[in-house]
């Protein structure tokens, strides 16, 4: 009682706090359950539940996300099922569509609601890694007393957001566990391992919603894995990833006038070679004027040689 009390205590401690770290995405988080969703820390509630005609309808209403996700699902859980994780895979309502489990974790995981049917939004249970994470549309980490109500201080969950075909929010991924020795370290792992099972998820969707199409890979530097154009025998883009709408700056309306992909990435190409010399005539400059003009004392600074200095100052036309 004396730790639900002590928790409840710093959540609202923090939450009122103006500073640095009261402006983390926790923080936020905590915020927004007490100030929009008029929760409070110490009471007791478990997920809002279904029934079970409103949970058979919201699995219709996804039936290719949960066929493009089953197999990634089953390839996790014998990754990490093992070592007391629980899986979930939600819709954008955080409504709990599919799960997995062993089944000596099943009475706990039940008891905190991680179940199909449950709904794992803020507004239902607080901050979570599934609630939190559809709110702000990105991949976080929940660790233990993170969590809004004294009753989840109990489990550590990471989760992945996914996206549709158009880039939108479609989904959600989260590995959750309650095992007393994990750490944060731990987490990070998971974290990981999380995003890499949605990033492939989210790919299936993408190419399921073009099945005639053939897929163009975009260079998009760390990203390029999930950046994707799907293209028509014409060349003309049908769709983009979320990731390669990001690296060819591609909207809708971009798409449904019929670009080449040819054009999109040879855009992508020049955009890129704009910046790297916006870039190094900022390094010129940069050392140019800590130099107070003197060329040799730039150059020295740069690690380059005087004639290679004033090479480069004609090419970018530096005076």
């Amino acid at each position: 009682m004396h730790e639900q009390s002590a928790h409840a205590e710093h959540v609202y401690t923090s939450a009122q706090r103006d500073s640095a770290a009261a402006s983390s995405p926790v923080v936020a988080s905590w915020r927004r359950c007490m100030t929009m969703h008029q929760l409070a820390p110490e009471d007791e509630r478990a997920p809002l539940r279904l029934t079970d005609v409103e949970f058979r309808r919201a699995r219709e209403q996804s039936g290719q996300l949960i066929a493009s996700a089953t197999d990634e699902l089953d390839r996790l859980f014998t990754t990490v099922g093992k070592a007391g994780c629980c899986l979930l895979l939600t819709d954008k309502n955080g409504i709990a569509l599919e799960r997995r489990g062993a089944a000596g974790d099943d009475k706990e995981f039940y008891a905190l609601g991680l179940w199909t049917g449950s709904v794992w939004t803020e507004a239902s249970i607080g901050t979570n890694g599934i609630g939190t994470a559809l709110a702000d549309e990105r991949a976080v980490a929940i660790f233990r007393d993170q969590h809004f109500f004294c009753a989840n201080t109990s489990l550590s969950c990471t989760t992945a957001p996914i996206r549709d075909h158009r880039g939108r929010l479609a989904a959600a991924l989260d590995i959750s566990t309650c095992r007393e020795d994990a750490n944060e370290m731990t987490l990070t792992i998971l974290t990981q391992t999380v995003r890499d099972a949605a990033m492939r998820i989210e790919l299936n969707l993408f190419r399921s919603a073009f099945p005639s199409a053939r897929f163009v890979m975009v260079p998009a530097g760390a990203n390029s894995a999930a950046a994707l154009l799907a293209v028509d025998r014409h060349d003309l883009v049908l769709g983009a990833t979320r990731a390669a709408r990001i690296a060819l700056q591609l909207d809708d309306k971009r798409i449904a006038a019929g670009i080449p992909a040819a054009d999109a990435l040879r855009e992508a190409v020049v955009s890129q070679q704009e910046e790297m010399v916006q870039a190094e005539k900022a390094a010129l400059l940069r050392a140019l004027s800590r130099a107070r003009g003197n060329i040799s004392q730039a150059a020295i600074a740069l690690g380059i040689s005087r004639a290679t200095l004033h090479r480069k100052m004609k090419k970018l036309d530096l005076h």
